[in-house]
Formats: C-alpha cells, structure tokens, sequence
C-alpha cells in the first residue's frame, strides 16, 4: 500500500546488468524531510539504486516510486536533483556561469543562483573558473547547480568524498538546515560515521538491503557506539545464517540468533 507520506518508496526491486544481480529484491520507503543515509561498502549497489529512483537506469523487476509518481516521469525532473560523484560542470565558465546555466533549464532567476552559490559558501568566488577550483570547490558547485532549481528531493553520490573535515562538516550542516526546511535527501557514502547525521540509514551489501534502522538502531544491534564497528558486526550477524541476506522484516535464523543475543530486531 502506497505511503503518501513518503517521498520514495521502492518494493521488489531487481536490477540485472551483463547477466549479473546487481540489486536483488530491495524494498523500502524514505520520510519526506529528512536526511536518508545510503550505506556500504563501494560496489555494494550505491549508485545503482540511485540512479533507479532518479530514474536513468533500466529496471528488471520491481517498482520505485518518487514523490507518488513512477521514477523517471517527465513531471519529476524539475522535482528531484542529483549530484553525482564526479563533478558535473563545465570547467570553461565560472561558478555563476555554471549555476545559472543549469537555472536556466528550470527558468529560475539570476538571484535564485546567487542563493544557490551562497547556500555552498562559495559567494566569494562566484566568477572564478571551474578549471581553477579546487576537487572539494568543485563538488560544491555540482551540488549548487542542483540547489538552483530547488527541489523536492536531493539525491547525492558520495558528496563528500575527497573533502577536508571542515569542508565535510560545513556540507552535513548544510544538509540538515535543507531537510529542516523540507527537503527530502539521500545521501550515499561508504563513511560510516557520516550515518550519525542522518536520521535513518539504508545498509547495503553486495546488492541486498541488509538493514534500514536509525543510527541509534545500527549502534544496538552492533553492539558498538562505533557505526563502522557496529556495521561490521550486523554484516557478521547476518553471515551466520547461512544463507544469503533478507532485507528487513524477512523472517530467518538470524531474527532468533539476535534475540536470543538481547538485541533489537526490527519488526
């Protein structure tokens, strides 16, 4: 049954790529206004799954449905920004340029893009080149030309990778003022204490949901306040049954093991 509070959610979803399962029989649904963290380790189904609910990549079987309409709707393009992990600008045009360019797809005004450069904190260099920025200035201004049209929900593919902690920390900060606002995000990153800034976590491997919990939940049932450690131990958890992973609220040996062990399963 559709959640209509929900801004993306997804059921029996089965991506196959050159013959191999690259997501197999995911299913789960994000709040709207929050930060959603997507969990794992590179390879595990990250991008893929992204690129599912923006809706570019060709689905096997399943459903993924965003802001109530099927992912990849034409109405859902001026709803929904994506900011992949290599920078998407054109490297010939300052930040302005850049910013304005992708405004421009979506009919916005020339001080729409100047909040939306102000929003990374890169007012200050608004008419330097992209080919003079930095790798941490240029994911900042991938992530402003996604800003500029404002949308519903913000999808981002490992945003912080390659940044300084400042910077990380200025982002995540920037993140949560967006999701108090109203903006629904989801954020990939193979970090796991960047889980803590989220409010609830997707937990990935080798293209099977392992978990969807919050961070408080990730931290009980790993037995660590250490979200790597507890990851990692999750991981371990569901290995001993034998078999391969169940996504959340799937019965199987592992329920009893974890109860018998004092932790929290999630119904």
């Amino acid at each position: 049954m559709a959640d209509p509070a929900a801004a993306v959610q997804v059921g029996g979803l089965r991506i196959v790529r050159a013959g191999r399962d690259i997501l197999q029989d995911i299913g789960f649904s994000i709040s709207a206004g929050r930060i959603t963290g997507l969990l794992g380790p590179s390879g595990s189904g990250k991008t893929t799954l992204m690129r599912a609910i923006v809706g570019v990549q060709r689905i096997t079987s399943g459903t993924v449905t965003v802001l109530g309409r099927p992912a990849g709707d034409p109405a859902l393009r001026h709803e929904i920004g994506y900011v992949t992990q290599s920078a998407s600008v054109y490297p010939d045009l300052s930040i302005e340029a850049n910013v304005r360019y992708f405004g421009a797809m979506y009919g916005v005004h020339r001080r729409d893009a100047a909040e939306a450069i102000a929003a990374v904190g890169l007012e200050g260099q608004a008419r330097m080149r992209a080919a003079d920025l930095s790798g941490g200035e240029l994911s900042r201004v991938s992530l402003a030309c996604a800003l500029v049209a404002r949308p519903r929900l913000l999808i981002l593919d490992e945003p912080t990778v390659g940044l300084d902690p400042v910077l990380r920390a200025d982002l995540w900060e920037r993140f949560g003022a967006m999701a108090a606002s109203g903006t629904t995000l989801l954020v990939s990153s193979h970090v796991m204490e960047e889980a803590r800034h989220c409010a609830s976590l997707l937990l990935l491997r080798q293209g099977r949901l392992l978990a969807s919990l919050t961070p408080a939940e990730l931290s009980g049932q790993g037995g660590s306040e250490d979200l790597e450690l507890a990851f990692l131990n999750v991981i371990r958890q569901a290995d001993s049954d034998g078999g391969p992973l169940r996504s959340p609220g799937e019965p199987g040996p592992a329920a009893e093991t974890r109860r018998t062990a004092g932790m929290k399963v999630p119904e």
